[in-house]
């Protein structure tokens, strides 16, 4: 008769195995914010979706998890176990969503712990009544600047234009892996806010992309950055998409897979991410 143990070693290896691949399985948390723009503008709901879908079908990046979520979450394992915190809405999510402060003060716990960031479009903005008087308010650590609509302090820009050329602004920085100049008909915001005095960014905030903006009265403008805080964690930024069909553009939806990637602390690969072409009606019908 067979002895049962060199299946039963073999056996428990195999277990071993896949409940360490679990545990070390990156988790992204995105989260879908309050929208009132027409059909084809934002689409936060389909634009969170389909992040979902390219995060769990990145053909050189293994072993993402992404969850899509209309509310904060009450789990606390989900806050815990992210890896990343996804926001896509019409400005920060955290302003716009019942009980602000409890929000804030979770995202503050996850930030502190070194979860990375990411605000998509609009999510980058904050509005008059959710900063202080001189623009303070923890998103511009977080995140290394904002996009300031309607404040007193500054007067960032919300415009269209139909085709503006977008560049890589650091090449060498693994967000910037795999795409290049492209142009684009979308609202790429402008003369986004980074902190007082002569409104630069920080030493630790790096710009990804620029465009030279706006036509009539050009100069480069910083319309994607990040940050490298000093918990640990990393922000990224992305004042695009406006429209929905935008998705669709490889170069953009390169960078902003690239910079969820690097929020998550994984490696970049050198082409940058590859996923395939979404079909966009997928993710507006559900």
């Amino acid at each position: 008769m067979k002895s049962w143990k060199p299946l039963f070693l073999a056996f428990a290896l195999a277990a071993g195995s896949f409940t360490s691949a679990a545990a070390t399985e990156t988790k992204v948390l995105i989260v879908v914010g309050p929208s009132t723009h027409p059909p084809g503008t934002h689409e936060v709901a389909a634009g969170g979706r389909l992040m979902q879908w390219a995060l769990t079908h990145m053909a050189n990046v293994p072993g993402v998890q992404a969850d899509v979520f209309y509310e904060w979450p009450k789990d606390r394992r989900v806050l815990e176990t992210a890896s990343t915190l996804v926001f896509i809405g019409d400005t920060f999510p955290p302003q716009r969503m019942p009980d602000t402060a409890a929000i804030l003060k979770d995202v503050e716990q996850m930030m502190n712990r070194g979860v990375g960031l990411v605000c998509v479009h609009y999510a980058t903005g904050l509005r008059a009544h959710d900063v202080a008087p001189d623009g303070a308010h923890p998103l511009l650590n977080w995140l290394g600047g904002y996009f300031a609509t309607g404040t007193p302090h500054h007067k960032s820009v919300a415009k269209v234009f139909k085709s503006v050329a977008i560049r890589p602004a650091s090449p060498e920085h693994p967000i910037s892996r795999g795409w290049r100049e492209f142009v684009v008909d979308d609202e790429p915001y402008y003369n986004n806010y980074f902190g007082p005095g002569e409104n630069k960014p920080a030493a630790n905030v790096t710009p990804f992309a620029t465009a030279m903006l706006p036509p009539e009265n050009p100069k480069s403008e910083i319309v994607s950055w990040g940050t490298q805080r000093a918990d640990g964690g990393r922000g990224f930024a992305i004042v695009m998409p406006h429209f929905y069909k935008n998705w669709t553009n490889g170069e953009l939806r390169r960078m902003i897979l690239n910079g969820i990637v690097w929020t998550c602390k994984l490696e970049v690969p050198r082409d940058g991410v590859q996923t395939a072409t979404p079909d966009l009606a997928r993710f507006t019908q559900q």
